[in-house]
């Protein structure tokens, strides 16, 4: 089969899970966009952790390294605290999209965005500049990455219509809220 011929579509495998899947694949703004200020209280407490272990490991057991040993290693410790809270914010957002966690706020924020994009004419998940094959390896790739952040960080930049979610609950939404409008 040629690079140009259409493959055929991977279905999305369902997890089973105690809350409502939103996306299996969401794009990193709806990640970020969706995310809780607990989201953000954690990631900086995780964040901060990384200086203030070295902080107190110092005044325990100082190094006595001298003047400006110290400084390079407290922005070592700064910058991978930045990027760890960063990770736990996001995998805690990503959660939710999942269906892992309660997810009740994003649900609601979920079919009002996608409903608002329904009723303007505009494709749900956003315009793509890839051929159909190259956004399903793109959702291939980054499907239910959150589970293994923690081995490799993976986002989803790529617009594409495979979420793993049933599309027509945004349309049949936008249809009620068309009809209760005219009425």
């Amino acid at each position: 089969m040629s690079n140009t011929e259409q493959r055929p579509y991977v279905p999305t495998k369902t997890v089973p899970s105690d809350y409502p899947l939103i996306d299996s694949d969401p794009h990193f703004k709806r990640v970020v966009g969706y995310a809780r200020p607990g989201d953000y209280a954690f990631g900086a407490v995780a964040g901060a952790t990384l200086p203030a272990t070295m902080l107190l490991w110092e005044k325990v057991s100082p190094s006595y390294v001298g003047k400006g040993g110290f400084a390079p290693i407290m922005r070592l410790t700064g910058v991978l605290g930045l990027g760890f809270g960063f990770l736990t914010f996001y995998q805690r957002s990503i959660l939710r999209f999942y269906g892992w966690t309660e997810n009740s706020r994003e649900v609601d924020m979920d079919m009002k965005e996608m409903v608002q994009k329904v009723k303007a004419g505009k494709p749900l998940y956003g315009e793509s500049t890839l051929t159909p094959y190259m956004q399903g390896v793109a959702a291939r790739n980054s499907r239910y990455t959150g589970v293994w952040f923690h081995i490799i960080p993976w986002f989803n930049f790529v617009n594409h219509n495979q979420h793993g979610v049933d599309t027509a609950k945004y349309y049949q939404a936008a249809e009620k809220e068309l009809e209760a409008a005219r009425k």
